[in-house]
Parts: C-alpha cells; structure tokens; sequence
C-alpha cells in the first residue's frame, strides 16, 4: 500500500517516525513508575538475549539517529536467561537512549553481549551481586560521560543532569528496577569526557528455551483490512499514531479524545473495533466499551496500557489476548489490531464513511 502525503504535505513516513517518539515518551512515565515501584507484573521466560538484541537492532538504529554509529556485537554461545522479554528489551532501549543523548554533537554506540563467571572477588566489590555464570549485556558509547558524584545517583528515581522538561529521570531507575527484579545487577564506568560503559549481568540458566522469536518472515506479514476502528485516546500524540498507521493499512478510523465523544459516535455509526486506552478521563477504557457492546455486540475489542495486565484486570474483564503493552511499534499494532478482528469471525467489514466524524489526527 502506498501511504498517502499528510494534509500538511509532510512525508507520512517522517510523521509517523516523529509520532513513535513521541508515543515512545508519553507511555514512559507510566511504564517506569511501575517498574520502579514494583508494580509492574514480570512474565518470566526462558530466552536467548542474542535474539532478543537482534530483533531491537532496526530499532535502535531508527532512534538512534544518523549521527550516531551503532554497532552490535554479539557473541556466540552465552547461553539463555530467564526473565521477561519485554522487560529486558526496555533495559537495552533505555540505554540505548542514554547514551544518545550524551552523544549529542554524534558518536558511537556499542552493544555487546558474552558468557561470564562472576567470581567471589568480583561479588566482594560489587554488592548485591551473585557468583556464578551469567550473560552480559554491555551498552558502552563514546559520550559525555559523568562525574563520581552523577554516579553515585545514577540510579534515583527522578535525578536526571537533562534541562528541565526534557527528561523524567526515571529511566536509568527503571532498569535499574527491572534488572534487580530479573535477579541480575547493573553497574557503571564512566569518565567525563570518556563515555560510559553499563554492564547488565543476568544469570545463566540451563534451562531449554520457551519464548522463541517470532519468524522475521512472518513478523513481517501485516495484513490490511477495511473494516470501521474506533480509536479511544487522550493522549494526543499516541492518538496520531494510532490513526495513521490504521489508515496506512486501508482501516476506516474515527477517532476520539474521551469516553464521551467515543459513546456519542457509537450512537451514530457502527463499528467492527474499539481500539481504546484502559486509564482514561470520566470512565476506564473497560467501561467503555461494557457500554459501547450494549448497543453493538458484534464490536470487538482491543485495549491499549502502560499498566501490567493485572493492574488493568482489576478494573473490570480483560480477556486473552486484548491488551496491547505500550510502547508499541506501527508493525505490531497493526497485527494485533488485525488479529483482534480476525478472532471476532464476523461476517465482511461494513462500508461506512467516517469522514465527517473524524476529530484530530
């Protein structure tokens, strides 16, 4: 499908990858909040980290940006951890992130993983590390770097050297948070002028894998559709996103910035999906759709949260395979917004024109 060039004549494209930044910042809050206060629900499985970094490559090479060189070096044969995979693919783009912006004129990034044994002199100079063989993942660039006192606070929630309104200061403490709760520990090395080296150390078990990576042929099939989606999102942004990805992919969309406004469309038109945020001014995105099945129970759902999927449970039902974690790629949107419809075995998308009840996008 060719995406077609935005009302402001820019590139859907270069939209769409200004849109995931930006969606990528307004669900890290959420996420890191949870994470550090230990909220966040862990799925632990048994996985290979050479797979897990190679499948963020293209990823980290879109955030990254131009100016920065990224290479990956991944060693064979280091065995496979136990931990949850999303968890652990946020610790790599958090770091991936820190160390780009401490290389803002440009430099170079490497990530690099290897088997190690951590013995007893090495635990006796790193508290609250563990003797034995662990897997390494290291994230070094050639930055900025920091001094011994940035250091000593590297890791408090909220302390961050970036101008105000640019950083949350919760994103090295959220891996620091998740790297203790996979079992693991993290420390830094660091020079001003010299760059920093982070070291994520995560046990080695010897245990058969459970969490293999999805085929990079079939990861990469997305099926389009025609059918009617009803987008419920406050966020502005993460809103964008959403709707113009969907059209991208041949979805009519009708959007809506409240549980109000989405309620008062449904009473207008029909549609095959609510595609709807769970934490959400006046009403939860769960209600929401209670309300909106009343009048069309044919309407299949998909919720959208930062929130572990017990968190969101406690607010109302939330069956197999309806929640979307975010931070989420256009790919993987489209998939599971696909998949969602595919799994409601209704009859043919009906044709509506949703044009004139379209706000924002």
């Amino acid at each position: 499908m060719i995406p077609q060039a935005s009302q402001d004549g820019q590139d859907p494209e270069e939209e769409v990858e200004e849109i995931k930044k930006a969606v990528a910042q307004a669900a890290a809050l959420t996420r890191q909040l949870l994470a550090f206060s230990r909220r966040q629900t862990l799925k632990p499985r048994v996985f290979d980290l050479n797979e897990a970094v190679r499948r963020m490559s293209g990823l980290l090479r879109r955030t990254l940006g131009e100016e920065i060189e990224f290479v990956c070096r991944l060693r064979s044969g280091i065995g496979e951890v136990e931990a949850d995979p999303g968890q652990i693919e946020q610790v790599v783009l958090n770091l991936s992130v820190n160390a780009r912006d401490a290389m803002l004129g440009g430099g170079l990034l490497v990530v690099e993983t290897a088997a190690v044994q951590l013995d007893e002199d090495f635990v006796a100079a790193h508290p609250g590390a563990r003797a034995g063989p662990h897997v390494l993942l290291k994230v070094q660039d050639s930055g900025c770097g920091m001094d011994e006192k940035t250091k000593e606070r590297l890791f408090e929630p909220f302390f961050t050297t970036k101008a105000f309104g640019v950083g949350t200061g919760l994103g090295l403490s959220t891996v620091y948070g998740i790297v203790k709760q996979s079992g693991g520990s993290i420390w830094v090395e660091s020079e001003i002028g010299k760059g920093s080296t982070f070291k994520v150390y995560l046990p080695r078990v010897e245990k058969a894998v459970d969490w293999p990576m999805p085929d990079a042929a079939r990861e990469g099939e997305t099926k389009a559709g025609t059918e009617a989606v009803l987008v419920l999102e406050d966020e502005p942004s993460v809103r964008r996103l959403v709707s113009r990805v969907l059209r991208q992919h041949g979805y009519q969309v009708t959007v809506a910035a409240s549980p109000r406004e989405a309620l008062a469309l449904a009473e207008e038109q029909l549609f095959d999906l609510l595609l709807t945020d769970v934490v959400l001014p006046e009403m939860s995105g769960l209600d929401v759709a209670a309300r909106l099945v009343q009048s069309q129970p044919d309407c299949a759902r998909l919720f959208m949260s930062g929130y572990s999927r017990a968190a969101v449970s406690a607010d109302g039902e939330l069956r197999e395979g309806e929640l979307l974690d975010k931070p989420f790629t256009p790919e993987l949107l489209a998939r599971r917004v696909r998949d969602a419809l595919d799994r409601a075995q209704r009859p043919a998308a009906r044709t509506v024109q949703t044009d004139s009840l379209s706000v924002g996008s």
